[in-house]
């Protein structure tokens, strides 16, 4: 993926200085996917899955993860994200921003990346929140995330880092050890909302909160992590006031840079635990 390279596919990367997007060379989804036939039961339902999947690097240096980078330079990424999401947003539904960092996240390539998959229909995760979140503010008058984040700010107990527009916290209801949720303080229904300097405090706190990550494991902490905000396309013309922009970290280490979770037995087949002794 550095400028210059030579992709899988033998297409040339461009000597490029800043962020740099380009279609996946292997995507998950195709713009002209063919239906499929017509089910003779049921219980075997299928339609076509739709879209455009595209990679963004986030600097010309493979070794350069984000929280080494500059501020400008992580700002320029966000710049990106929002740019990416408006542009897919006019045609598809759903755009969703995901990075897996590292290998034992399966990233193929160490190259700092992430990835942008643009899709026909709604995610199941989507929709799940979507559901609640317009339940709440239907029941209690106001955005289920916003609340959220002001009764994190006032208790201080989840809080891991916050600044004049945003806050980090160990959501009340995590599974893994070290998951957290980036909200924003303001009412922001997705990415290109984003004021000028709501852009800057958050490129300041992702800076931040990855060097805690790195500093807690003495390593480049790995990690899946992604942004949620309302639906596009067709949900532009609608009110989706019930929605809150926030982005998920799930690094998925338990007690050490060599020790993983892992999400089986019980927690597979009944309900998530938490990896808690008693005294705490």
């Amino acid at each position: 993926l550095c400028p210059g390279a030579t992709r899988a596919n033998g297409e040339v990367n461009p000597q490029y200085e800043g962020t740099f997007v380009f279609p996946n060379d292997f995507p998950a989804l195709q713009p002209d996917a063919p239906e499929p036939g017509a089910s003779d039961h049921p219980l075997f339902r299928a339609a076509a899955a739709r879209g455009v999947c595209k990679v963004m690097c986030f600097h010309p240096w493979s070794d350069l993860t984000l929280p080494l980078m500059s501020l400008a330079e992580i700002r320029a990424v966000i710049d990106a994200w929002a740019e990416l999401a408006a542009e897919l947003g006019a045609s598809y539904p759903w755009v969703q921003i995901f990075e897996n960092k590292g290998a034992m996240m399966g990233c193929s390539n160490p190259h700092p990346h992430c990835q942008v998959w643009a899709s026909s229909f709604l995610p199941s995760e989507a929709r799940l929140e979507d559901r609640t979140q317009r339940q709440h503010l239907s029941q209690h008058g106001v955005p289920m995330l916003l609340e959220y984040a002001e009764q994190e700010a006032c208790r201080k107990e989840r809080l891991v880092v916050e600044n004049a527009d945003w806050l980090v916290v160990v959501p009340y209801w995590a599974t893994w050890p070290y998951q957290t949720l980036l909200l924003p303080r303001r009412h922001v229904c997705r990415l290109q909302d984003l004021r000028e300097g709501e852009r800057d405090s958050l490129a300041s706190i992702m800076q931040r909160l990855l060097i805690k990550y790195d500093n807690l494991f003495e390593v480049s902490c790995p990690y899946p992590m992604g942004w949620h905000g309302a639906p596009t396309g067709p949900y532009l013309e609608e009110d989706c006031g019930h929605w809150q922009l926030h982005a998920h970290y799930y690094p998925p280490l338990l007690r050490s840079a060599t020790v993983r979770k892992f999400m089986v037995g019980y927690e597979m087949l009944a309900q998530a635990q938490r990896d808690l002794t008693p005294e705490q």
